[in-house]
């Protein structure tokens, strides 16, 4: 069996094996089963499903359900509209969902979303992204600024002669997962004797292809960078190809967050992307699944569930490498 895939039943096992000794969330909806054979309608709602890391954990969830057996998923997609993100938790909630999972992408409120499913009577999940405000009943998600940090540590280790080091940032300016990313990998490098940081001024809009572009602005104006840290692997694929075409594979290597499956290979390649975060889709979406089931069943479960999130480089990449998964 996959490591990855390992990691995540194990993570779940320990997760049931502890609802026992959890205390209920604050406000949490009273759920009953729909049926009593464990039968349940759970919608999704999507902020966005362009970027991989969000397709890849709508995947994840759909497979988690039909590994169960009785569940039944409808997936909504707000193509990073707020609006229609609310419309579609309305939506869902008129086809009498007995759950909704929220996956916010880079949306750091949603008050209209959650006052709707909780006027509904109906338990909220979030997944990876936990909002700044509003009430849900539970959240599953990675600890991003000790993602940070553990890249911004293995960078320091790697650059023993320091150098400039880049940053790319997803955007937009008030992104709280991204920002406490940065803000990681700032604490460690930021007074790191002889690293000097140069924050990238445009956003790479968390895709290959933005990604690309920023590094390519990155490398015109400095072409002595070291390495460049991306806040999400996607961005750090495209910056890979960037410093390619600029035949500075060999001066500057590359670390990244989430542990998208591309980055991963070229990572077990022995390529110069040499590190991420595992912050995987495929684990937290499946883990999301089965938090709302539990909590449907009646389960007490925790508020907020750090998923954990190991360093990921060329010696233990093979462990959560896996190219049949979703993301």
């Amino acid at each position: 069996m996959n490591a990855k895939k390992f990691s995540s039943l194990l993570v779940t096992g320990l997760l049931a094996l502890s609802l026992a000794s959890c205390s209920s969330s604050e406000g949490q909806p009273s759920t009953a089963a729909a049926s009593g054979d464990g039968s349940y309608t759970i919608g999704v709602a999507n902020f966005m499903l362009s970027g991989p890391y969000f397709s890849g954990m709508d995947k994840a969830i759909a497979a988690q359900a039909k590994k169960k057996g009785k569940i039944e998923v409808i997936s909504t997609d707000a193509n990073g509209d707020a609006a229609k993100l609310a419309s579609n938790v309305e939506d869902l909630l008129s086809k009498n969902v007995d759950a909704i999972i929220i996956s916010g992408g880079p949306l750091e409120s949603a008050p209209a979303a959650l006052n709707a499913a909780k006027t509904a009577n109906k338990p909220v999940v979030l997944v990876d992204r936990k909002f700044q405000s509003g009430e849900y009943t539970s959240w599953i998600g990675p600890d991003n600024k000790a993602i940070g940090v553990q890249n911004g540590q293995f960078l320091a280790e790697k650059l023993p002669k320091g150098g400039k080091v880049a940053i790319i940032k997803g955007g937009p300016a008030d992104n709280s997962i991204g920002l406490a990313r940065t803000e990681g990998v700032k604490s460690v490098l930021g007074s790191t004797a002889g690293i000097t940081l140069v924050e990238a001024p445009d956003f790479g809009n968390w895709g290959s292809d933005g990604g690309l572009t920023v590094m390519e602005s990155l490398l015109a104006t400095n072409p002595d960078l070291v390495a460049v840290f991306c806040e999400n692997d996607a961005m750090c694929l495209g910056a890979q190809r960037a410093i390619a075409d600029a035949g500075k594979s060999k001066q500057i290597v590359i670390a990244g967050v989430d542990g998208q499956a591309e980055a991963l290979k070229a990572i077990l390649d022995g390529t110069n992307y040499l590190v991420t975060g595992l912050n995987d889709a495929d684990i937290i979406g499946a883990m999301g699944l089965d938090r709302a089931v539990e909590i449907l069943g009646g389960a007490k479960v925790e508020k907020d569930t750090v998923v954990p999130s190991p360093r990921v480089t060329k010696e233990n990449a093979a462990e959560y490498f896996d190219p049949n998964g979703g993301f």
